[in-house]
């Protein structure tokens, strides 16, 4: 498989905004490529601060990783990108354009979204699943068929699979057609919400390597969900790591694994030995 556009993610992984060490020059660089921009954001439901003050950019090309525990405001954060919530304070901007102000259907339509338990239409069958947004963009049945036989190739589903509906296919089979779902009008944005965390270990280590395979290859940004440490340096360029609603620390795989922030080290330590070697295959 020929690897397109690696060098950039290689790239993005020794640097970035929030990482020790940055020379303004490099930072000045990476202001110019942020594709999702973070400023000063809020969101409060009632009494509840759910995000208190973020600021964070993610750079086109990269998948960034929102690593924390349940309720750390994860989740909370990449609605925020695709205005399922609106922040209370503070602005969210998309390739510049703040997102409050564009239109919010043209926004969604061009961010892929994929959750844990995939969300697609029982009723429909899988060719049907795919072709979902392409339909509504008015694309032609022609086209449509095509784009769903290339994203049935491309992550690597029978075509025959095409006319089955949700139920007749294997957790794992169902994760692959949400996955082409989201590419399916080639995004240029990519929000994943835990993905691959209802599937069994091993589904799940293999899922991981072929969409790890798969962005190196598309070069999508991506904002991938997770609490899991190990799968953060897996498929992350950078983590974000978040904790009560802040923002705690941003870095690449093996500058987190070496962290002496408290709360990073805390990640650390719980899951256990190999972690470096995890991030290190991972910047290979």
């Amino acid at each position: 498989m020929q690897i397109v556009g690696f060098e950039r993610q290689s790239d993005i992984r020794t640097g970035g905004l929030g990482l020790a060490g940055d020379s303004g020059m490099l930072a000045d660089m990476q202001d110019e490529t942020a594709v999702i921009d973070f400023q000063d954001v809020s969101y409060r439901v009632g009494d509840t601060q759910v995000i208190a003050g973020l600021n964070l950019k993610v750079m086109r090309g990269e998948t960034l990783v929102l690593l924390g525990r349940s309720g750390s405001g994860k989740t909370t954060t990449l609605k925020l990108i695709n205005r399922l919530v609106a922040p209370t304070a503070g602005e969210v901007r998309v390739n510049g354009v703040p997102n409050a102000k564009g239109d919010v259907t043209r926004l969604r339509r061009g961010i892929g979204y994929v959750i844990q338990d995939v969300g697609l239409f029982p009723h429909f069958t899988v060719a049907r699943n795919i072709g979902l947004v392409p339909k509504i963009e008015g694309w032609n049945k022609e086209r449509i068929r095509a784009r769903v036989e290339e994203l049935l190739q491309l992550v690597g589903l029978a075509p025959e699979l095409a006319e089955r509906y949700p139920r007749q296919l294997s957790g794992g089979q169902r994760q692959r057609v949400g996955v082409a779902r989201a590419l399916a009008a080639d995004p240029e944005i990519l929000l994943m919400d835990e993905p691959f965390g209802a599937l069994d270990p091993l589904t799940r280590d293999q899922l991981q390597s072929e969409f790890h395979a798969l962005q190196c290859r598309l070069n999508k940004t991506v904002v991938f969900v997770t609490h899991d440490l190990r799968e953060a340096l897996r498929l992350g360029s950078r983590i974000a790591l978040m904790e009560a609603g802040k923002l705690v620390t941003v870095l690449a795989p093996l500058e987190f694994v070496k962290s002496t922030d408290p709360w990073a080290a805390a990640y650390v330590r719980a899951f256990g030995d190999g972690l470096e070697s995890v991030a290190k295959r991972s910047a290979s």
